[in-house]
């Protein structure tokens, strides 16, 4: 008996897709550090010179791929971190310049404030 390969949308794997914010909202990026898992995102690539960036298995989280995929995009909703695709590489980075323009001192207080130790 003959088959057909059915590619109708419901059987299609597909991908959510999170856009990079462009516009900083205030409240946005303050939920995107609300949680701890995040704000160590953050503060890994707070650590980063000269705005380099970091890939995203580099990046040391104490979750599930799965749930650090769900940090990272919102991270990216927010505004606080932009990424970049090399083939099936991942690399983010903080976007640093863009929040310190629009919310003057406020990744730098966070961080310090929220210092381990």
């Amino acid at each position: 008996m003959p088959f057909a390969i059915v590619r109708w949308a419901p059987y299609m794997k597909r991908s959510i897709d999170v856009k990079q914010s462009t516009a900083l909202d205030g409240l946005a990026v303050l939920q995107a550090l609300s949680d701890p898992v995040r704000l160590e995102i953050v503060r890994q690539l707070a650590g980063c010179r000269n705005e380099e960036e970091l890939r995203c298995g580099a990046i040391e989280v104490p979750v599930t791929k799965s749930t650090a995929t769900h940090h990272f995009k919102t991270l990216l909703a927010a505004g606080v971190v932009g990424e970049r695709a090399e083939g099936t590489r991942k690399f983010m980075h903080l976007r640093r310049r863009e929040l310190d323009d629009q919310f003057p001192g406020l990744i730098d207080s966070v961080l310090r404030a929220t210092a381990p130790g």
